[in-house]
């Protein structure tokens, strides 16, 4: 045979085994709709230093970045070889990380790199979520509570849950500057003190007595549903353009916001619960002249993981000169 065929076979044999030395082993990993995670190894020695890398705190940098569309550099494990890719169609952005130590190795640079395709999350980003409200309410008659004049339609705080269901949009307006927008339904249950607490209506307005019956009374409140709008402005120091969620618990900012809402009430009735013969229930759906319309103002605070909020009705729960002047409140925790 000869030589110079030899010398060609001996090298094309040498480069076949080095690009087999070099074949990458990968795994794709699907993440969400669009999203995916592709690790990409080299070299099978880097599996022992996979098995102690901490990939929680990773990915918590990346996605920090994601949100803040940071496209500064990730730290990179000091000795890996190990490629990985994360994307999330459709792609804008292209960012890439690698150390910023010079390395000894041979190996392309190219592939020591972390790199992350995001979808562009610009300044009218919006994140839809919903909110669950659930709290307690009372209402305030001149500024006190009513129990400090022992009226009858003072109400117990434990049992008297508010409760409100919400499509809430999260908009970014600024770096740390949020608008947060949306439509649901809300409740207002209001248990009264005294169980006998009868409401009666005639043409004059609505009237708070005792019921006058010799029965065994355990229950009496007053309930009005109401649609929804809200416009909260929320500034939240963390820059995260989705809304935290209280069972998350990975965010460690503080956040508060301040707007306005209005309601319009669907539903109200009253509800008396008492025994005779067995647990009887009397039902009486009518307006009691409440307002058709409720608006006020929203606080919102929250830290970590926790959301808390406060509403204060601006106008009062009765139409006027048809009940007592009382301005409606709640707060309660956001799920």
């Amino acid at each position: 045979m000869d030589k110079k065929i030899l010398l060609t076979l001996l090298l094309g044999a040498a480069a076949t085994f080095g690009m087999a030395q070099q074949k990458s082993d990968t795994v794709i990993v699907e993440l969400g709709k669009t999203s995916r995670v592709i690790f990409t190894v080299k070299d099978r020695k880097d599996l022992d230093i996979l098995k102690h890398y901490d990939f929680q705190q990773l990915f918590q940098d990346i996605l920090v970045k994601i949100e803040k569309s940071d496209s500064t550099s990730l730290a990179k494990n000091d000795s890996t070889n190990t490629n990985a890719v994360a994307t999330a169609e459709p792609t804008t952005e292209n960012w890439s990380s690698s150390s910023s130590s010079n390395d000894n190795d041979d190996d392309d640079d190219d592939h020591d790199d972390w790199k992350v395709n995001v979808h562009e999350r610009g300044w009218g980003r919006t994140w839809q979520s919903f909110n669950f409200d659930l709290g307690t309410n009372n209402y305030l008659h001149n500024g006190k509570f009513p129990d400090a004049d022992n009226a009858l339609y003072s109400v117990r705080p434990w049992g008297s849950w508010y409760v409100a269901l919400s499509s809430i949009q999260r908009t970014r307006l600024g770096k740390k500057f949020f608008m947060e927008w949306g439509m649901g339904v809300s409740w207002y249950n209001f248990k009264f003190q005294n169980d006998k607490v009868l409401i009666q209506k005639d043409d004059i307005g609505v009237h708070f007595v005792e019921d006058p019956r010799e029965l065994n009374f355990t229950k009496s409140k007053l309930t009005a549903s109401y649609v929804m709008a809200s416009l909260v402005p929320i500034i939240d120091f963390g820059d995260h353009s989705r809304k935290s969620r209280i069972w998350e618990g990975y965010d460690n900012s503080f956040r508060i916001g301040l707007g306005p809402y209005v309601g319009y009430r669907i539903g109200s009735h009253s509800k008396q619960v008492y025994h005779d013969d067995g647990k009887q229930k009397d039902k009486n759906h009518d307006s009691f002249y409440l307002n058709s319309v409720r608006y006020g103002a929203r606080l919102q605070i929250g830290y970590r993981a926790t959301d808390l909020f406060l509403n204060y009705d601006l106008n009062e729960l009765f139409s006027a000169g048809k009940g007592p002047a009382l301005n409606a409140f709640s707060f309660g925790v956001i799920f």
